[in-house]
């Protein structure tokens, strides 16, 4: 080849990949993708309409529940051989590390992560933070005239049978929820005892706790920050505390299904979520992003604003399944 033709040759090869990398990149991407997700559905739905902006021939099917119900199905299908989701998007990292150890999640190190603090994604990629979101307190203003300031207040005579709150049962958030504040000093199982002799209601989700207090039908409630400051914004009488004694936050993971049969769909997927486009469009929704230069929404605390509750995740996810078992035998 002389030298006229090597240079020729290369413009093109250049013009073609240069600016893509590699020539699957370079192919706009198409076909089907699965997602399972507790995220709200309109929520989840918003996400895919943004991803869609950018990969428009990639349909995304939905399914949406619970945590602990997602979870559940997909070890019926997995114990069936038959997995149907390619990627996850749950409550909690103790969620993700139990899939991890089950063994099901792929590991995949995204390009997005940098501006994302390394201690929310796993050391070994397999699963990644998509945003914070603090457990607090919700009440009616219209019902309570001195805002509480700390979970303890939610003991208080005052509180008696006004109060609701989401089951772990059912609720990823709620379960690690439990498993914080019953190793967190001064609340304990004790405080969940004095929540139960106070006439708490134990509901589902956390849509249930909003739905009740914006009523009117409780006065008080604990709940993800986004579902009160939502409420709040669209003209419900409520009002959202941090509590005096920290905020629980979870990061509602991201990760890809080991046996997906659609691993370059799922790995666009993730990457726009963890980029600043997907984190942007997380905070448009109304989340707190976890990504670093992307700002939190009005009435939010950023991520450096939180005062975090934590504890070992190990520690959370050995003694997960028992703190259920003893929230069920002392809630049944």
């Amino acid at each position: 080849m002389n030298k006229k033709t090597f240079l020729l040759a290369l413009s093109l090869f250049l013009l073609c990949f240069g600016f893509t990398g590699s020539v699957s990149n370079a192919a706009e991407l198409e076909g089907t993708l699965t997602l399972y997700t507790s995220q709200p559905e309109p929520d989840a739905q918003a996400l895919i309409e943004a991803f869609n902006r950018k990969h428009p021939k990639v349909t995304v099917n939905l399914f949406r529940s619970g945590t602990e119900e997602v979870i559940s199905k997909v070890m019926a299908e997995r114990q069936a051989n038959a997995l149907q989701a390619d990627v996850m998007l749950v409550a909690d990292a103790v969620t993700f590390e139990g899939l991890k150890a089950e063994g099901l999640l792929l590991s995949y190190a995204s390009p997005e992560l940098e501006g994302i603090p390394s201690d929310y994604y796993d050391a070994e990629n397999t699963y990644t933070g998509t945003k914070i979101m603090s457990t607090g307190i919700i009440y009616n203003t219209d019902r309570v005239k001195t805002a509480p300031k700390s979970f303890a207040d939610l003991t208080k005579p005052e509180v008696k049978d006004e109060l609701t709150m989401p089951s772990p049962l059912y609720s990823g958030a709620a379960a690690y929820n439990l498993s914080i504040m019953t190793r967190t000093e001064g609340l304990g199982w004790d405080f969940y005892r004095a929540l139960k002799e106070n006439g708490v209601a134990v509901g589902k989700g956390n849509g249930g706790v909003k739905t009740a207090v914006t009523a009117g039908d409780k006065a008080y409630g604990i709940i993800v920050d986004y579902m009160a400051i939502r409420a709040k914004q669209e003209g419900a009488p409520v009002e959202f505390v941090y509590p005096e004694e920290g905020s629980l936050s979870i990061t509602e993971p991201i990760g890809i299904l080991k046996e997906t049969k659609n691993p370059e769909l799922a790995k666009a997927f993730v990457d726009f979520i963890l980029s600043k486009d997907g984190q942007e469009a997380t905070a448009a929704i109304g989340y707190t992003p976890i990504k670093a230069g992307v700002a939190a929404p009005e009435g939010f605390r950023s991520a450096e604003e939180i005062q975090n509750l934590s504890y070992p995740i190990e520690v959370l996810v050995e003694n997960r399944e028992a703190d259920k078992k003893a929230f069920a035998d002392m809630f049944n």
